[in-house]
């Protein structure tokens, strides 16, 4: 089963890569809009889950610092920062490929 994390990264090169004509950039923005929905919910899970951890260091005594240093080097961490770092491309993305559709629209006046 294909990740969010990998669709996007698919969608990415085929922005990147190749030349995306009106339509392809129409079904690409909506499958991002869709997948934009999935990124929220990534997020607001992986920040609950490094809130736990940093708590946990911060309740065991030690100075603040030290906690969200230590808080930094866990899993949970990593999963917050790539599902915020996915949402951000998500977004990325979407603006790229609107300013695309609008540059293809015919001059008007």
């Amino acid at each position: 089963m294909i990740t969010v994390r990998e669709r996007v990264k698919e969608i990415q090169a085929e922005v990147r890569d190749g030349v995306v004509g009106p339509e392809r950039a129409r079904v690409l923005l909506a499958m991002l809009t869709g997948l934009l929905g999935h990124c929220f919910e990534a997020v607001r899970l992986a920040d609950a889950d490094y809130a736990a951890v940093l708590l946990g260091y911060l309740e065991s005594g030690e100075r603040v610092h030290l906690s969200r240093m230590r808080a930094e080097l866990t899993p949970e961490y990593q999963r917050k920062r790539e599902a915020k770092d996915t949402r951000d491309l998500v977004v990325e993305l979407m603006r790229s490929l609107k300013y695309l559709l609008r540059a293809m629209e015919p001059a008007r006046g």
